[in-house]
């Protein structure tokens, strides 16, 4: 190792995709600040949020970004999403000829089932993570697993079969590090990653994947304020996977679309929605997939919470609310928990909404996401809003050493 220093001191080398991104946070820099060109983090094509033509580019594409990312290229991490990509990705999803078969390679290592089981155990091990400590807590951990130990796979060789579950499988990884980017407010670089993994689910020809795919996007909109594409999103989602839907994964998708309809004012279409998924819901069975178990009665609730306190509806949303806590999920679980704060303040009772914002910060402790604090600087905009009150003044004084609570502040 002192030799490698040396050498990289000497200029006779640089620090490579493993240790470039080591020595920026030792330091706290960046690779500009260092002097570092490694791995394409200069190549702006990934700042490109157009739909994969092929395979091919999809892989071209998924591996720049995981580089660029890895290495802290300031613009993509400060990218914003693009509209139009949303929409051209849902139409080219939809609107897709059969789909195209990863090539079987000649070159590069050999690639076996065992290998996908691998990635697919290891995604699952950094779902729970994210789950119970936030987007931000490993998500460069993520990242360089699937750089340095995916990206290769991805350019070996493999028979269609394998290909396939290969493709199916990165996907639904790309999909979880585009989840934990949308935590981090990263917003560009998600829906990016979103873009990379649609793809990739389409030559899996996964359509469950890629419906679901399509719902975190329409999550992702509904978060920043593009309702009419977020439903546009849920719904293309409920079409493209019509002839393979399960229930949950229709209750899913329409209560993606109630979400972005309660955002519109629209309470109608949203409570129809709504109704839909309840339906679906009840018609649960063994077919799920198994990413999709999480969404049940519980996850349901806090999706209709958000939507009635989205309509001003505070006492349906207090109801809904309280049946959200899954007990299970501790990000989904704070998250149910501001929603159910901030009804009680729309519903004009402060001190218990104090109060519950209270065991939410308790709960969420240990989390470390940027949405989490935008739900509590939501909610003290809102508290401050109500005017002074002792409560108000008691959850700042007991608040005052909780970390998303100062975050929120500032």
């Amino acid at each position: 190792m002192k030799r490698r220093i040396a050498s990289w001191e000497n200029g006779h080398s640089s620090p490579d995709d493993f240790y470039g991104p080591l020595l920026c946070d030792a330091l706290a820099t960046s690779p500009t600040e260092l002097g570092l060109d490694y791995g394409g983090t200069k190549d702006a094509s990934v700042l490109d949020a157009s739909y994969p033509a092929s395979p091919d580019d999809a892989i071209q594409t998924v591996g720049q970004l995981w580089r660029a990312d890895l290495n802290h290229y300031d613009p993509l991490l400060t990218a914003e999403p693009s509209e139009p990509a949303w929409n051209e990705a849902s139409l080219r999803w939809l609107v897709a000829p059969e789909p195209s078969i990863p090539r079987p390679r000649a070159e590069g290592v050999r690639v076996g089932l065992g290998d996908v089981a691998a990635i697919k155990t290891t995604a699952d091990m950094f779902a729970q993570l994210d789950d119970q400590f936030g987007g931000d807590h490993a998500r460069h951990s993520v990242i360089q697993y699937l750089n340095n130990d995916v990206a290769p796979l991805l350019q070996g060789r493999y028979t269609e079969q394998v290909g396939r579950a290969l493709f199916s499988t990165v996907a639904e990884a790309t999909l979880l590090a585009g989840w934990m980017s949308y935590d981090a407010c990263h917003h560009g670089l998600a829906q990016r990653y979103f873009l990379q993994a649609l793809r990739l689910a389409q030559d899996a020809n996964d359509r469950r994947l890629a419906g679901s795919i399509l719902s975190a996007m329409s999550h992702q909109a509904t978060f920043l304020g593009r309702y009419t594409q977020a439903a546009t999103l849920a719904r293309a989602a409920l079409m493209g996977i019509s002839p393979v839907a399960t229930p949950t994964l229709r209750a899913q998708f329409h209560a993606m679309e109630a979400r972005a309809l309660a955002r519109t004012g629209d309470v109608a279409a949203c409570e129809a929605a709504l109704n839909a998924a309840t339906k679906a819901l009840e018609g649960r069975n063994s077919d799920e997939p198994e990413w999709i178990s999480y969404f049940d009665e519980a996850e349901l609730a806090a999706e209709a919470a958000h939507c009635f306190r989205d309509v001003n509806s505070a006492r349906r949303a207090v109801a809904h609310a309280e049946n959200a806590m899954s007990g299970s999920h501790v990000r989904s679980d704070f998250f149910a928990t501001m929603v159910l704060a901030d009804a009680h303040l729309r519903a004009g009772d402060v001190e218990e909404a104090c109060r519950v914002a209270l065991d939410a910060l308790d709960l969420g402790e240990q989390l470390k996401s940027a949405r989490c604090v935008s739900y509590l600087a939501e909610f003290r905009r809102n508290l401050s809003a109500a005017g002074h009150s002792a409560a108000a003044r008691d959850l700042a004084d007991e608040a005052s050493e909780h970390r998303l609570w100062l975050a929120a502040g500032t």
